[in-house]
């Protein structure tokens, strides 16, 4: 990167002005011009991504995985094709290349988030000299129906007040291939694009998604009991795994206490690169082989 090569690092918003990673990371990528944006809504993300378009600035997103997942969701939306316009799309794709993103954690502690999970320098040093390197990395991204962006893992279900896994039904669907019934209790169901996810402590429904070989890692915990009359029966959570190009997931009941329901809405809780929310009807996630890139150093 030549000193004339400017970078903009995108940061949510801080009640006290910006916070001292921002601020070491900016002083390390010096001699560049650098300008620093603090985003508190999807209108200022939006605004300061086009003043970086308009720039030819290089992008650095501070935060977490719920922070970058936002400023992917909003490059996402200004390069979605008009009217289905296909011209320079791959075959695979529906959305071009994103531009290259340095990513700069603002919690030194964690150890499970997608930097830790990409193997990606985390101190603001080491990510402006990433930023200053150029070197980056192609991944694939997960898009949904509902409009946003997966990069690392979506989690759908929750638990009781007691703390134990709250059952509930879907369909999930996998590619052409079932994965778990609608007549079938469900515990959780994962969507893994890269790394590990944990269902419960213990129960990991993924172990090792690979964000590079252009597919999904899909997998469902079902409760099985074991065992007949006169022995006491006994339950066991069998966990299912599938790979694919998409998966559809289709809520059907939430039974016990636990459903919060306005007539047949269900409202399933989901936890998507950390941010929560719930979910109330069929979503469909599909990966985007390639779409994004990070810098790597």
């Amino acid at each position: 990167m030549t000193s004339e090569t400017p970078v903009m690092i995108v940061a949510p918003g801080a009640g006290n002005g910006t916070r001292v990673p921002v601020l070491r990371c900016a002083d390390a990528l010096r001699p560049a011009e650098v300008t620093v944006r603090e985003v508190d809504s999807p209108a200022e993300a939006n605004q300061a991504l086009a003043e970086a378009a308009d720039g030819g600035h290089r992008l650095v997103v501070a935060g977490g995985d719920d922070e970058i997942r936002a400023i992917l969701r909003q490059l996402v939306r200004r390069v979605l094709p008009k009217g289905g316009d296909r011209t320079g799309l791959r075959d695979d794709r529906t959305i071009p290349d994103l531009p290259a993103l340095g990513l700069l954690p603002l919690d030194a502690s964690a150890d499970d988030d997608l930097c830790a999970v990409l193997g990606l320098p985390r101190q603001p040093e080491a990510v402006a000299a990433a930023v200053r390197a150029g070197t980056s990395r192609r991944l694939d991204l997960l898009r949904h129906d509902g409009g946003s962006v997966t990069m690392h893992a979506a989690l759908l279900g929750g638990r009781s007040e007691n703390g134990l896994p709250a059952p509930w039904t879907a369909s999930v669907t996998v590619d052409d291939t079932v994965l778990c019934a609608p007549d079938e209790l469900l515990l959780a169901v994962g969507v893994t694009n890269a790394g590990r996810l944990d269902a419960l402590p213990g129960l990991a429904l993924t172990t090792q998604a690979d964000p590079t070989d252009g597919a999904l890692d899909v997998a469902v915990a079902v409760p099985v009991r074991h065992g007949r009359w006169p022995r006491k029966p006994r339950t066991e959570v069998e966990v299912r795994r599938l790979r694919g190009r998409a998966v559809a997931i289709t809520p059907v009941r939430l039974p016990g206490a636990e459903a919060e329901q306005n007539g047949s809405d269900l409202r399933i809780p989901t936890i998507d690169d950390g941010a929560a929310s719930t979910v109330n009807r069929k979503r469909t996630w599909w990966v985007e082989p390639g779409a994004w890139a990070v810098y790597t150093g």
